[in-house]
């Protein structure tokens, strides 16, 4: 075996994010048709272990270099007790960077999931998410674990943090399959604009800090937004969707995390004949999203671009009914 690849789906974000961060749910798909790849190739012997992201033009060595993805190719050492070998890891990826979408979270995945078949190691859905959550906490500090579950195991999931047990200890959270009850189509712009997750997290945690009830307020608003959403997934009601997805759009607005850019795209989309468009992720930049009815996703797609998007992908949730 001289190569190997391995692949992983991005995420959106479709109800609940920064709400989330403070015990409200959030509800989140994979986005099969935008992905991250690893490939591992076989090197001469002596060369060492290499991280290789071409479209990035940065280059690693295990041992010897600093980031999070060689750190995590160190943890699958350590875990599986081998030696560094003479590999070479490239990363592809069409998931736009510090997007909102999962970009860290699948390149981690396909990179377990490649070494994990280069190794012949047979891992579960949670050891796979176990490893993916610490490359996570390596690049966001204290991420909420949506990206990782999401990801990793690859399903429509609604995601609630827990309170702590009276004894302080920490539970785990509260993660339900997504039922998506007929198709819906999605049409995802890409801003351009970038802001690393931490920061705008970080951004908003400062102004709850100021304004607690205010905050708290808007959070319990965005919590009712994302069960009525959920709703509208089981039903397989894209109106509904739509609408939610406005009001959602509005509370991200009233705790700071838009920008004039993504109120244009969402504006755009309205007025080309989506049912409804929000930011997604965690905003001051990264995407957003329209629930269009499918005869339309060409025009709104074109709508978006010609207000500013720098790429636009249009997906497809299908239905998903979790198994009992």
């Amino acid at each position: 075996m001289s190569s190997i690849s391995a692949s992983a789906v991005a995420k959106l974000i479709i109800s609940g994010e920064h709400a989330v961060v403070y015990r409200r749910p959030a509800l989140a798909v994979p986005i099969s048709g935008i992905t991250a790849t690893v490939q591992i190739s076989a090197a001469p012997h002596g060369h060492g272990c290499w991280l290789e992201a071409p479209d990035l033009n940065q280059r690693g060595r295990v041992g010897i270099d600093e980031h999070p993805l060689i750190d995590l190719i160190t943890d699958l050492l350590t875990a599986w007790h081998l030696p560094t070998p003479d590999l070479t890891f490239t990363i592809s990826s069409s998931i736009p960077i510090a997007s909102g979408m999962g970009s860290g979270a699948a390149v981690a995945t396909a990179l377990v999931r490649a070494f994990a078949a280069w190794c012949h190691k047979s891992l579960t859905r949670d050891e796979l998410g176990a490893f993916v959550y610490r490359s996570e906490q390596r690049l966001h500090g204290t991420p909420s674990g949506i990206d990782n579950t999401v990801i990793a195991y690859d399903q429509p999931i609604s995601f609630c943090r827990q309170a702590p047990l009276a004894d302080g200890s920490a539970q785990p959270p509260r993660i339900v399959p997504l039922q998506i009850g007929a198709p819906m189509t999605l049409v995802i712009a890409d801003s351009g604009e970038r802001s690393p997750t931490h920061l705008a997290v970080g951004g908003v945690r400062q102004r709850r800090e100021h304004n607690t009830a205010h905050y708290d307020a808007l959070f319990d608003a965005m919590g009712a937004v994302t069960l009525a959403a959920q709703q509208a997934l089981a039903a397989g009601d894209a109106p509904l969707l739509g609408a939610v997805c406005r009001q959602n759009h509005t509370l991200l607005q009233h705790i700071g995390v838009s920008t004039p850019l993504l109120d244009t795209l969402v504006t755009a989309a309205m007025q080309a004949g989506a049912y409804g468009a929000k930011l997604s992720g965690a905003g001051v930049g990264g995407i957003m999203f329209a629930v269009c009815p499918p005869e339309r996703s060409e025009h709104i797609s074109g709508a978006l671009r010609n207000a500013g998007a720098v790429k636009t992908f249009t997906t497809q949730l299908q239905p998903y009914q979790a198994s009992e």
